[in-house]
């Protein structure tokens, strides 16, 4: 692997557009940190990347547009009468030390922003679930079609949820008439919901211009937005295995020239569209997401590019996703620790659950996924939170309890303080010569706060309590807490005379903030 230089995000001055009013919601947030968790030895990372770089090379990748075809010919590229795209070696090496290795997606508010890279990692919601479910007040559980409306909602209930970093576009709007409107009216829905960094989708280069558009007015001008941009591009540039998505393509390449952070996704599923061995299912993705990596590079050297594969388990026995095995959390970590190896800023998914509802099953693959793709560095996990049904649908009653969750998984992973003070020798002298407990220390009182997350609906009360109580269930408090978020005035993230703009240009299909 070639040395390269640690380039860091080129900004200019830091600015805040005034669109909206954050002021009633604290956005204020502690990132987990990575452990290192290695399931590859070095040697099989190479291993790895040898075979990726074999693969772009010797096979390469069918149904290239014509604009990467004029993009990477120039750099070393070549076609061949078999019609796919053939990348050298040469093309990832200089991908490799070009691309930057840190960049910030900001939030419409400071304290928002995420700063991608290192051994930082942000849990975010997603999944672009067609459907969501919902309790009673008895916690009896029904499924119904998404609307623009709840999708609104999801990212309002993000809003308020401190361990959830980020929106990922989470809920797909079926009451929407064609692919143009849903991509422009998903965008607007999570720009008005949400200070948090956003992150949708195009399904054509016209709505990718028409979103970037948009995102320019609440910015204040294309400069303002390139220089602090507040959301980006989900793109699945390939479909597995090793063909070109054109018009994800197309998307890449407006978005780059927008300076908008473009997540480079690839999703081959292990033993369906990749291999059925974990080593050349990882193999092929990184070809995969390599080839993506190389069109943003091509556009521009200094592309806001996160490198997101994201290898997913079949159940072989139904040719279904499984999300929640411990397979898929052992094939995440390995992605993550490939991504360590390139360096750059990376994404995953985990927390695809497989429960359809919020039980047992849910509670634990959600955890052991999300827990072993922080601990092996993916700065950016979508689908953290709010998933089930191997992403069949969303529930806002659990993205309050994986908000629970995801604040207990941050906690487990921060650094422990050893030092003087921390080791506490004048406290344990004068507790053991003393009153013989530590509960009226001052240092216990004055860390009360500042060493513990607490959680919200987890419940920690003694057994005569809980009875006293009812009996309280977890869905239900978590289904009120929702509702309760959902029940204040909201914010409007978008100002009067910008939503009017926006309006007069694009048919936008949400009721306007009263």
């Amino acid at each position: 692997m070639s040395d390269r230089s640690n380039k860091t995000e080129r900004s200019g001055r830091r600015r805040r557009n005034s669109d909206g009013d954050s002021r009633t919601v604290s956005h204020k947030h502690i990132p987990a940190r990575a452990s290192g968790l290695a399931p590859l030895t070095d040697q099989q990372c190479q291993l790895i990347h040898d075979q990726a770089l074999i693969i772009l090379d010797d096979i390469g990748l069918s149904d290239a547009p014509v604009e990467v075809i004029d993009l990477l010919i120039p750099h070393g590229a070549s076609m061949k009468d078999d019609g796919r795209l053939r990348i050298p070696p040469s093309i990832i090496e200089q991908v490799m030390a070009d691309l930057p290795r840190q960049f910030t997606l900001h939030g419409r508010h400071p304290d928002a922003d995420i700063h991608l890279g290192g051994d930082h990692v942000y849990t975010g919601s997603g999944g672009a679930s067609p459907q969501i479910l919902e309790y009673d007040d008895h916690g009896r559980a029904s499924y119904r079609a998404s609307t623009l409306a709840d999708l609104y909602d999801a990212a309002r209930l993000v809003d308020h949820l401190p361990h959830i970093h980020f929106f990922a576009r989470s809920l797909v709007a079926t009451d929407m008439p064609n692919a143009h409107s849903l991509d422009i009216n998903t965008a607007y829905a999570c720009f008005q919901g949400t200070a948090k960094p956003v992150l949708t989708s195009a399904s054509s280069a016209h709505a990718a211009n028409d979103i970037i558009t948009m995102a320019t007015h609440i910015a204040g001008s294309a400069e303002a937005l390139q220089s602090q941009p507040f959301f980006g591009f989900n793109i699945n540039h390939a479909v597995p295995p090793l063909r070109y998505d054109a018009t994800s393509c197309q998307v890449i390449i407006r978005a780059v020239g927008a300076g908008v952070p473009v997540m480079i996704n690839t999703f081959g599923q292990l033993g369906a569209s990749s291999p059925v061995t974990m080593a050349g299912c990882l193999a092929q993705t990184m070809a995969e997401t390599l080839a993506g990596m190389a069109i943003a590079w091509a556009v521009s050297p200094d592309a806001k590019a996160v490198f997101g594969p994201r290898p997913m388990i079949t159940d072989l026995r139904t040719g279904g996703m499984s999300g929640g095995s411990g397979e898929q959390a052992l094939l995440t970590a390995a992605a993550g620790q490939m991504a360590r190896f390139y360096q750059w800023p990376s994404s995953t998914i985990a927390g695809a659950t497989d429960s359809k509802t919020l039980d047992a099953q849910s509670g634990y693959e959600k955890a052991i996924n999300v827990s072993m793709a922080v601990e092996a560095g993916v700065n950016l996990i979508t689908q953290a939170a709010g998933a089930q049904a191997s992403l069949m649908a969303a529930s806002m009653p659990a993205y309050v309890l994986d908000n629970d969750m995801l604040g207990a998984i941050i906690r487990a992973s921060q650094p422990i303080e050893v030092n003087d003070t921390t080791l506490a020798m004048d406290d344990i002298r004068n507790v053991a010569y003393g009153e013989g407990h530590f509960l009226g220390q001052q240092a216990t009182l004055e860390r009360m706060n500042s060493d513990f997350i607490y959680p919200d609906i987890a419940d920690r009360s003694g057994v005569e309590e809980w009875l006293a109580n009812g009996q309280p269930n977890l869905i239900t408090s978590a289904n009120t807490r929702a509702r309760n978020i959902l029940q204040t005035p909201p914010v409007p993230y978008i100002a009067d005379k910008t939503d009017q703009i926006i309006r007069d240009h694009y048919d936008i299909r949400l009721n306007r903030l009263s």
